[in-house]
């Protein structure tokens, strides 16, 4: 008996539709395995480009200063007795502009204090920093002017607030020239910053930004949180990391007690982590998909034995074995197949709807993600179902029409 492809798969469809509770259940199994896969590598590649835009907000071509070593070494009695590691300082900081390969920096100080305007008043972080603060972290001014442009160690009582800051204190008045008082010292507002202009761990509409100097007096500290150095091109990053090293090394008396990092090499350690993530979420969402050919298999099985006189009826009319063998794994390719598309519509949904719960997340699954989990939901399919399939190439005509 010669049998078309199309007459196969014909064949298939309606051996499917002839049984509609067990074909939907092995749908449903194999979609809910793709759909998974979708969902979490979504989950990963927009966890992943989160962290990238995160960091792209921080600037480009940045080298961050820290005070302390991140490196330790093993248990030695003489660190019990070490001093404190020394702090960074103002003077630190303009000695990091002596470089032609360093654009701008921007030293840091970091607190909170309460913030007071006319009987109003909330507790708002204070981010002391220097006028090149805005280009490195490439901010937008909504209204008015950023921090002026004086030397790193004079104070000036003036300050530029988040849109958030000036809509809860300052509410329908105008919060342009008028002095805002931050602990016990007062503040003229010279800029509001624009509702955009988020970086980790600082979101800025509800930051007051100060110059400095005052933030130092503010909080009564000689001391800086970091340093932020921007390099000129993306090539003299490194350069510019020895730099710092060595000319910090040099004003600290010999010691090498700070942290430089770069956000080149930040961003490419969480790329990394999370890239393994996405691959070990892939691989646990995948089992699922084995489960569901374990499920097609039994299903088969089950099939074989309550179609056994319609396989010896066909093996009467002359199917070769060959052929029955054709005919299940064909079922189990349709199957596979519409169980992987519904997965992947399915998984598509979910992906949409984390994007418009979560909107800073881009949860979109890659392409290989996508194209092997319904290459892995059809070889499964095809796979487990072997076995009932040659169960049924081999089922004796005779035997097959009597039902034993």
């Amino acid at each position: 008996m010669r049998t078309r492809a199309e007459d196969i798969i014909r064949f298939a469809w309606r051996a499917l539709r002839g049984f509609p509770s067990r074909t939907l259940l092995m749908l449903l199994a194999m979609a809910i395995g793709v759909a998974a896969v979708v969902v979490l590598t979504s989950l990963g590649e927009g966890a992943r480009g989160y962290v990238r835009g995160e960091f792209a907000s921080l600037g480009t071509n940045l080298v961050i200063v820290l005070p302390g070593r991140s490196e330790t070494a093993g248990f030695n009695p003489g660190n019990m007795l070490a001093e404190t590691p020394r702090d960074l300082t103002l003077a630190d900081a303009q000695a990091l502009t002596r470089s032609f390969s360093v654009r701008r920096i921007a030293p840091i100080n970091v607190g909170s204090a309460m913030a007071a305007w006319q009987g109003r008043q909330r507790e708002v972080p204070i981010l002391g920093s220097s006028s090149e603060l805005l280009a490195i972290r490439h901010w937008e001014l909504a209204q008015g002017k950023f921090l002026p442009s004086l030397e790193l160690d004079r104070a000036t009582p003036v300050c530029v607030i988040g849109s958030r800051v000036r809509t809860e204190i300052f509410g329908p008045h105008r919060a342009l020239g008028e002095w805002l008082r931050i602990g016990d010292r007062r503040f003229r507002v010279i800029g509001v910053m624009a509702s955009e202009g988020r970086s980790i761990g600082i979101d800025v509409q509800d930051v007051v930004m100060i110059p400095v100097a005052s933030a130092q007096q503010l909080f009564n500290t000689p001391s800086l949180f970091r340093i932020l150095v921007e390099a000129r091109s993306r090539s003299e990053i490194l350069p510019v990391k020895q730099f710092i090293l060595d000319t910090l090394q040099y004003r600290h008396q010999g010691e090498r007690d700070v942290t430089v990092i770069t956000q080149d090499a930040v961003l490419a350690t969480f790329d990394r982590i999370l890239g393994a993530l996405t691959f070990a979420v892939a691989g646990i969402a995948a089992i699922s998909l084995v489960v569901a050919g374990i499920l097609i298999m039994n299903v088969m099985l089950v099939a074989v034995s309550q179609r056994t006189a319609e396989i010896g009826l066909l093996k009467a009319l002359g199917a070769a074995p060959p052929q029955i063998l054709a005919l299940f794994m064909a079922e189990a390719a349709v199957l596979s197949a519409l169980g992987a598309a519904a997965g992947l519509a399915l998984g598509e949904l979910g992906s949409f709807a984390i994007r418009q719960a979560f909107p800073d997340i881009p949860a979109y699954a890659p392409a290989w993600a996508a194209l092997t989990a319904l290459l892995v939901a059809i070889a499964t399919g095809l796979l487990f179902s072997l076995l009932p399939a040659r169960r049924a190439a081999r089922l004796d005509a005779v035997l097959a029409l009597s039902r034993r």
